[in-house]
């Protein structure tokens, strides 16, 4: 509310005969459509690969030998039944903990790309600005903008030249 305000208060300030020049760019598309998107997704599946393989790995093995449990239980005796359901509780266990922090590490390393995405954007975002000579640009806190000052093409074109 505060942000509507302060808008409303620069138009009037600039004075009736002016003309401002106001763009809207929605971040949430930017962050899905840029071409650093794509790349920061193939550069995070490539670094998490070995680590999420060697987890599906894991976790079929305890499938098998879960399975192998269920079928050979009834004919081994009661401590080998219970060492083996053991184990096999404790390797789900470590499987679950692995895969926890797997998803730990994936996540803040995403929350670091698009950090740096979010750097390349703001850039982006001002040469834009500049090149089109806009006084004011918005990306949040917004409720309804038309489709003359949404310029979120426009970022994601000028995000393609930010290296």
């Amino acid at each position: 509310m505060k942000k509507i305000f302060l808008v409303i208060l620069l138009i009037m300030s600039v004075g009736i005969n002016a003309e401002i020049k106001i763009g809207f760019v929605q971040i949430d598309q930017i962050l899905k459509q840029a071409p650093q998107t794509a790349i920061s997704t193939k550069k995070l599946e490539k670094e998490f690969k070995a680590k999420t393989d060697k987890l599906k790995k894991a976790i079929v093995t305890l499938q098998t030998q879960a399975k192998s449990f269920k079928k050979n239980s009834l004919t081994m005796d009661d401590k080998t039944r219970e060492a083996k359901q053991r184990e096999l509780q404790l390797a789900k266990i470590d499987i679950q903990r692995d895969e926890r922090e797997l998803k730990e590490d994936i996540n803040l390393r995403r929350r670091e790309e698009i950090n740096l995405l979010q750097q390349k954007i703001n850039v982006a975002i001002d040469i834009l600005a500049k090149e089109q000579k806009y006084d004011l640009i918005l990306y949040q806190g917004v409720a309804y903008t038309s489709d003359e000052v949404n310029i979120t093409k426009g970022v994601i074109e000028a995000l393609a030249k930010v290296k």
